[in-house]
């Protein structure tokens, strides 16, 4: 059984290469830049008492409260374990500008990050388990995702949500010290609470930014009841009634997610988002400002523009149901490719701010949005790892083209070092100079605790009046 196999891997010794160690603590890094970042784009709202608008999962979680066992994260408020995930598994996908696993569609480092912080914090792990935990949770997403390519979304469920119940709570279990067996049951727990419904698209509810939260929690959850004594089905992956026949749709290769554990390392092919939108959006963005510098054109001299898309991409980014051209919220535009290609070419680059309310209703963005066609076409392979190919047509005539074979940020195509630290300095502000340290000497650290009072310092403020 799968999650037998997975139990038996993820708590015993684990062999992690100096290179996926590194990537690791890439990803843990980009996650703690983003989730300063949403507390950050915590806004002044008429509507609330003194004008401010929380974070409702922050909200929440300090509301929930608990034994003071893990931190929120820019915070000091300590609450239990599985209220500080919930809070920090949605800071970190706030912005949607989290890391993407392509081959599985998920977004990996909202749903490792707060569990192993948070039960990190707990138990008193040095920065050493909490990195080596990571690991096998980042391997837990991606190969439980990528096992039905695709195929999760194609029901209409968040595969992040679906998958990230599954590495939260491998990734609690191996720091609460479970064996294997109460781990495989942690699993099979954890496998009832698998969800997350992409009803969002058609609306500007915020749900999505939960799900991370979501399946953080939950696998906590399942991981305590697993150590208490509760039972998972061990046919949670592979048995009838189990997480694949029930919410997956297409293929899908069970073998996959056992095969070459130790070996073969997902963590070291999550890409790092260069733009805070939908992943899908990506290639097609990266082809048009291509062919924008190519040309050496302006918003102004563009007649139309053609991209050519995945069609698992098509859904997601590309929705006729919705006004695609006048997004109804910040979400909406991240998940319009013709709103993003617009505003790539009339801002020549995509930020945190360019999804801010007041940036949505820009008449010129909107009239660049309605020249935007997209052609369906198939290539192969992940949808998040397709090529991207463009044709501006300008209103002389004459065409520029652009291209590139996969988006910037992917294993192939990598953030370098430098490029992430100003990503990660633009999502944290201030001076995160001690963050970045202790980051990166995490696992030098005997306990998170500098970490997360480092992270207190740089968010303390920002997510209250």
């Amino acid at each position: 059984m799968i999650a037998e196999e997975l139990a038996e891997w993820g708590t015993g010794h684990v062999e992690v290469p100096a290179e996926v160690r590194a990537a690791a603590l890439r990803h843990l890094l980009d996650g703690v830049g983003t989730a300063l970042g949403g507390l950050r784009a915590a806004t002044p709202t008429a509507g609330e008492p003194g004008g401010w608008s929380p974070i409702p999962a922050v909200a929440v979680a300090r509301a929930l409260g608990g034994p003071p066992e893990a931190t929120i994260i820019g915070s000091r408020d300590r609450v239990g374990a599985p209220a500080a995930a919930l809070a920090n598994g949605t800071l970190v996908h706030a912005l949607d500008f989290d890391d993407t696993h392509a081959g599985g569609l998920v977004h990996a480092t909202a749903v490792v990050l707060p569990a192993a912080f948070a039960v990190g914090e707990q138990v008193g792990a040095a920065g050493r388990a909490v990195l080596e935990a990571a690991v096998v949770g980042y391997e837990t997403v991606c190969r439980v995702a990528a096992a039905a390519p695709h195929g999760f979304h194609a029901r209409g469920l968040h595969a992040t949500m679906v998958a990230g119940v599954f590495s939260s709570a491998i990734v609690a279990a191996r720091l609460l010290g479970l064996g294997a067996a109460p781990t495989a049951d942690a699993l099979g727990i954890a496998g009832s609470q698998a969800g997350g419904l992409l009803a969002f698209l058609h609306g500007g509810a915020s749900t999505k930014q939960l799900h991370p939260g979501f399946a953080a929690h939950a696998g906590i959850l399942a991981a305590r009841l697993a150590a208490a004594g509760a039972s998972g089905p061990a046919n949670v992956f592979d048995g009838p009634h189990g997480v694949y026949e029930a919410l997956a749709t297409g293929p899908v290769d069970l073998a996959s997610v056992t095969a070459g554990l130790g070996t073969r390392w997902e963590t070291t092919r999550i890409g790092i988002k260069p733009y805070p939108a939908c992943q899908l959006s990506h290639a097609a963005i990266d082809a048009v400002r291509d062919a924008v510098r190519r040309g050496g054109v302006g918003p102004g001299d563009v007649a139309a523009i053609d991209v050519d898309v995945h069609p698992d991409s098509v859904p997601t980014v590309c929705d006729t149901r919705r006004d695609l051209t006048r997004p109804a919220s910040p979400y909406a535009a991240k998940f319009s490719l013709p709103w993003s290609v617009a505003a790539a070419v009339v801002d020549g680059d995509l930020g945190t701010a360019t999804y801010e309310p007041g940036s949505l209703g820009r008449p010129e963005v909107h009239r660049v949005a309605r020249l935007v066609r997209w052609h369906v076409t198939p290539t192969g392979g992940a949808a998040a790892d397709a090529p991207g190919a463009a044709r501006v047509t300008l209103l002389d005539g004459s065409t520029v083209t652009g291209g590139v074979p996969r988006s910037g940020g992917g294993p192939d195509n990598p953030l370098t070092d430098a490029q992430l630290l100003a990503k990660f300095r633009a999502n944290a502000g201030g001076d995160p100079t001690e963050v970045v340290d202790l980051l990166r000497r995490l696992e030098e650290l005997d306990t998170l605790e500098p970490l997360m009072a480092a992270l207190a310092a740089a968010g303390t403020g920002r997510d209250r009046p």
